[in-house]
């Protein structure tokens, strides 16, 4: 087994390693680092959640030179959440090397940006619509960059930024090594390699090693008005500690948040139309656990990367078995165990069966949880709270009204009351959601998972996602 220690890194980069709790390389930063610190260009083929992030980060700020003023690396990204989560990881990898990035999107105060360019940060990560803005104010220039990362690229593709892509590498004059990332490569990502890459390596981490190493995967065959009341039967029974509630749509988000409150869950939701400060607020409450359960759209939750989500929940089955990997791949996380539970009605079976030929791995059915079993798990849930303060011996204030309420009733009574008093019981606030249209995976020609997986990527997605370039751009 490789360590890091074995890639002639600098000191200051193991220093910053050290800090961050690595030990050893992922398999993607195993095969990645060793050619990009040689200089060469690299494609890797790779989920979120491998590591790729570090795998791109170690070589790119090994590059930098610290006493230069002037950006001399990019990271172009998808999403606004995909930016700022790399900005943070570079900015820890590089906090003893003196380099820092600054991550810059669309929906932050563009003269905000300008001041903090004036730091003269080394690296920007960078979405990108904002980042041609930048370049067409002369307040971002490229005449110094040494290396490029293209970040998600088929995501890039999807949400319609190729030419943008194109653009922006069209306009740096310097000689610079790239390194390009991607989960699938589609016809119009190898096209983008083979003009802007010198003789890249390819790299890849296997589908095993990319999505299910520690997830423990499970659907639900179920009508779709019967969903909500199973989510909340699982959510008691399994009392996530986090919890990635996955719906497809803007409204749907609203709805379920809407929903669980009602319920007296702690929920909150994020999606492409809620402002860009309260997203990030939303995302640090959930990461500091002051709420449990977070409700998210694909796109919105693309590059979150927050540790200890216990449990992951298909509300709604995924456009295409990319953005189930995306998924699931939120939990199971720094070896820690993880469940994803989808929910699949009737006609969707032919969706999840292509799901499950691209990741190759069986999905196993599993039966929804009745009342009778959330009556039972709280229950015991209520044992457990009791084991527990026994446990710790913090109830020695009690012991005198204890003894003196055993004067009045027997000990088997009084200890029956407690448990019924401590018990939740199961909420029955009528809630009502819009329906959402089945996503059918049958007679779809990209079925194969050549490009891009299953069917309904139509108005459904369309629907969520926008008219992809005009309403898109940063979001």
């Amino acid at each position: 087994m490789k360590t890091f220690q074995d890639f002639g890194l600098s000191e200051k980069i193991l220093r910053s390693l050290s800090t961050m709790g690595f030990e050893e390389p992922s398999p993607i930063q195993a095969q990645a680092i060793p050619i990009a610190i040689n200089g060469k260009d690299i494609i890797g083929q790779a989920q979120t959640g491998t590591g790729k992030t570090t795998a791109f980060g170690i070589p790119l700020i090994e590059q930098i030179d610290a006493s230069v003023k002037g950006i001399q690396g990019l990271v172009v990204a998808p999403t606004r959440e995909l930016a700022v989560q790399v900005a943070e990881e570079l900015n820890r990898i590089g906090q003893f090397s003196n380099v820092k990035t600054l991550p810059i999107y669309g929906g932050q105060d563009i003269s905000r940006q300008i001041r903090a360019l004036k730091n003269r940060p080394q690296i920007i990560a960078a979405t990108p619509g904002r980042l041609l803005d930048h370049i067409k104010r002369k307040t971002i220039r490229l005449d110094q960059i040494k290396m490029v990362v293209l970040d998600e690229a088929d995501e890039m593709l999807n949400m319609g930024f190729i030419e943008d892509i194109e653009t922006i590498l069209g306009s740096i004059t310097s000689t610079y090594q790239t390194m390009l990332f991607s989960a699938t490569m589609p016809k119009r990502i190898q096209t983008l390699a083979e003009k802007f890459m010198d003789n890249p390596e390819i790299v890849r981490v296997k589908a095993k090693e990319m999505t299910v190493t520690n997830i423990e995967q499970q659907f639900i065959e179920i009508q779709e008005q019967k969903k909500f009341d199973v989510l909340c039967n699982l959510l008691d029974i399994e009392s996530p500690e986090l919890a990635i509630i996955f719906g497809r749509t803007k409204r749907r988000v609203d709805e379920l948040v809407e929903a669980l409150l009602k319920r007296g869950y702690s929920a909150e939701g994020i999606h492409g139309d809620i402002a860009q400060n309260k997203r990030e607020q939303v995302i640090r409450r959930f990461k500091d656990q002051s709420i449990e359960i977070l409700v998210a759209t694909d796109v919105a939750a693309r590059g979150l990367d927050i540790s200890g989500v216990t449990h992951v929940y298909n509300f709604d089955v995924p456009q295409d078995p990319e953005s189930y990997v995306h998924r699931i791949g939120r939990t199971g996380r720094a070896g820690n165990k993880g469940l994803a539970t989808t929910f699949v009605t009737p006609r969707e079976m032919d969706m999840l069966r292509t799901i499950e030929k691209v990741i190759k791995t069986k999905i196993k059915r599993t039966q929804a949880p009745s009342f009778g079993d959330v009556v039972e798990g709280n229950k015991q849930a209520a044992v457990q709270q009791i084991m527990d303060i026994v446990e710790k011996g913090d109830f020695g204030e009690y012991k005198t009204i204890a003894e003196t309420l055993l004067e009045d009733v027997d000990s088997i009574t009084a200890l029956a009351a407690s448990l019924k008093l401590i018990t939740k019981e199961p909420a029955v606030v009528p809630v009502k959601l819009s329906a959402v249209s089945p996503i059918r995976g049958k007679k779809d020609k990209r079925s194969s998972g050549k490009s891009g997986g299953g069917g309904g990527r139509g108005r459904s997605r369309d629907r969520d996602r926008g008219r992809r370039k005009r309403n898109w751009r940063d979001r």
